[in-house]
């Protein structure tokens, strides 16, 4: 047939089922019945169906109705497949007549009943179960033996595995070279063998790079930090990618292996990078009955100099109208960080601070600067390190004091939240030491602080989640009026002790003879959460939490503790959910009555 009349016949039958859909009705009557399926079986071939999700729908034709009619033995083979049922017997009637005899142009126009009956038949199991040849200490899935079930599943899982393990070997062209899937119908079992054909090991050929525009391409070679020139493995080119994402500077990261390969055994790759917006603003707010309003706010530029530098300027506003006392504190910092230097997993940081605080205790201004780095182990796993310099000058009860310390800041975080803002499982720990050398009355010490999180859900649907936190540090070698001000520990707000005002407990020491109030050399708190979901937007919360200040020790003569307790609320957003805390003091002489908390995300 000539192709002119080939496109008209198409398009007039195209035309024509579009017409008929538009005019019929969606279904009166879907019936789907298992015949002899366990529980399990019958929800994931529910969970499959074309036709049940279909029904959901609204403004549904019978032509839309009929196409996923003749799309439903698809989807059922696949899923009863994956559970190694390999002689099923399916049935899908438009009003009686099997879908599958309907041809396309006698499409109903109006369908009253569809009927979907499913009859497994027996699972079968594997007679063998073979993918050869393996990498060495390549492991295939438990499941993939004589006598277990033959799921499709388990054999896509088992091809895979064997392909993984070539390609950990530097094999990165390995591919299925020919497969033999036999079904004996009369014994219920399954013959799986497939061959692999591992080709030549190769190295990492050169980093090509498309897309950069603003960004240098040799900065994007040197932040991948693709190893060229050693044997490929896939590790490496995932460490790349992450490298490459971890910059902010792309929206889009897409490493690509070469079809072929470059003589003698060098691999090309290829990354295909799109440029995010360079810069980002972004504004924050929080509020407490009792400390007021905190205003937030930060300037990011990604690419300051086509390199991948990254600065940005943040700055806050604290204690807005607030009920406790003293005015309001202000900062500003600014930081300039640039990755791969000096390698591709260490970022070099610059970072300067300035500080007002006006607190009851003490109003001082505060200056640091501090020039480190920061390093990579993992997407998880970091640490850091630099060297810096803080000064303050301010007044307290007894008059002017003045704080100059050189610093050594280190650090190390482990992050395996599943969210940032409302992880439901696993940890997060932060831990710090701050050696300080001072000079004039600043005396020599180090600073110590950790913070660990741990998240576990529970119940039907995970609907119940436990959140802890334990939050400790200490000043060991200098006295309370000889460490730094902002060096000092405090409890209460937000942070440590809902339902006790902001940094309401601290410590008191003699200075000379006049009571000097100030945080103390030894901190511990902890908090527990019960969080419930209740719907999919909203969300209930109990909670407590402890504080403990301590001077020189945790001896009861010289610390004091508080504690506090309340209900949330919580609204889902697409940044996080919104927090709303009612909490009251337990425990404590600095209790001020119920505190009220709102803000982004979760208390931690």
């Amino acid at each position: 047939m000539p192709a002119f009349f080939q496109h008209t016949l198409l398009l007039t039958t195209s035309l024509a089922l579009t017409l008929i859909g538009a005019s019929g009705r969606a279904v009166e009557q879907l019936d789907f019945s298992v015949a002899g399926a366990d529980a399990g079986l019958a929800a994931d071939l529910r969970a499959a169906s074309v036709l049940l999700t279909t029904k959901k729908a609204k403004d549904i034709t019978a032509l839309d109705l009929f196409a996923d009619a003749r799309a439903e033995y698809g989807r059922l083979i696949g899923a009863l497949y994956a559970r190694g049922y390999y002689g099923p017997v399916i049935h899908v009637r438009i009003d009686g007549r099997e879908a599958a005899d309907i041809a396309p142009l006698d499409a109903p126009t109006v369908i009253h009943r569809i009927e979907v009956t499913v009859e497994p038949g027996p699972v079968f199991a594997f007679s063998q179960a073979s993918v050869a040849p393996l990498a060495a200490k390549t492991e295939l899935p438990e499941g993939f033996a004589l006598g277990k079930v033959a799921g499709s599943g388990v054999i896509k899982a088992a091809v895979q595995a064997g392909v993984d393990g070539w390609r950990g070997q530097g094999y990165a062209k390995v591919a299925v070279s020919g497969q033999e899937l036999l079904a004996d119908h009369a014994k219920d079992r399954l013959s799986a063998r497939v061959q692999l054909a591992p080709g030549p090991r190769l190295r990492f050929g050169p980093l090509v790079v498309h897309g950069a525009v603003r960004m240098r391409e040799d900065r994007v070679r040197k932040i991948a930090g693709l190893p060229v020139g050693t044997r490929f493995d896939p590790a490496e080119e995932a460490r790349a990618t992450e490298r490459l994402r971890r910059t902010g500077v792309f929206s889009s990261v897409t490493l690509t292996e070469d079809d072929r390969v470059t003589p003698p055994d060098l691999l090309g790759i290829t990354a295909d990078v799109v440029e995010a917006k360079t810069r980002r603003y972004t504004f924050g707010a929080e509020i407490a009955s009792y400390d007021g309003l905190l205003l937030t706010g930060s300037w990011l530029h990604r690419n300051l100099l086509g390199g991948g530098e990254r600065l940005e300027i943040t700055g806050d506003v604290a204690n807005i109208l607030t009920q406790g006392g003293g005015g309001i504190d202000y900062a500003l910092g600014v930081t300039l960080d640039r990755p791969a230097t000096p390698g591709p997993d260490t970022t070099l940081n610059l970072g300067l601070t300035l500080e007002h605080k006006d607190d009851v205790d003490y109003r001082a201004n505060i200056f640091g600067t501090t020039v480190g780095f920061t390093h990579y182990f993992s997407d998880q796993l970091t640490a850091r390190a630099a060297v810096g310099f803080d000064y303050s000058r301010g007044h307290d009860a007894a008059g002017e004091f003045a704080y100059r310390a050189l610093t050594l800041p280190l650090g190390v975080t482990w992050d395996r939240r599943d969210s940032k803002t409302d992880a439901t499982k696993f940890f997060y720990i932060d831990a710090d030491a701050k050696p300080f050398f001072g000079f004039g009355n600043t005396e020599n010490g180090i600073r110590l602080a950790f913070d660990a999180r741990g998240y576990k859900a529970l119940g039907v649907g995970r609907g119940v989640v436990l959140a802890a936190r334990l939050q400790g540090g200490a000043v060991l070698g200098a006295s309370v009026l000889g460490t730094p001000r902002e060096d000092l520990f405090y409890s209460g707000g937000g942070g440590t002790v809902r339902g006790q005002p902001y940094q309401s407990l601290g410590a008191t020491v003699d200075d000379h003879g006049t009571p000097v109030d100030l945080g103390g050399n030894v901190f511990l708190g902890s908090s527990l959460e019960a969080r419930v979901k209740v719907s999919d937007k909203i969300g209930i919360v109990a909670f407590a939490d402890f504080g403990l200040i301590g001077v020189d020790g945790a001896s009861a003569a010289k610390s004091d503790w508080q504690a506090g307790a309340g209900l949330g609320l919580r609204y889902a957003t697409a940044v996080g959910p919104v927090r709303l805390d009612l909490a009251v003091p337990v425990h404590g002489g600095t209790g001020q009555g119920v505190q009220i908390y709102v803000g982004l995300g979760q208390a931690f």
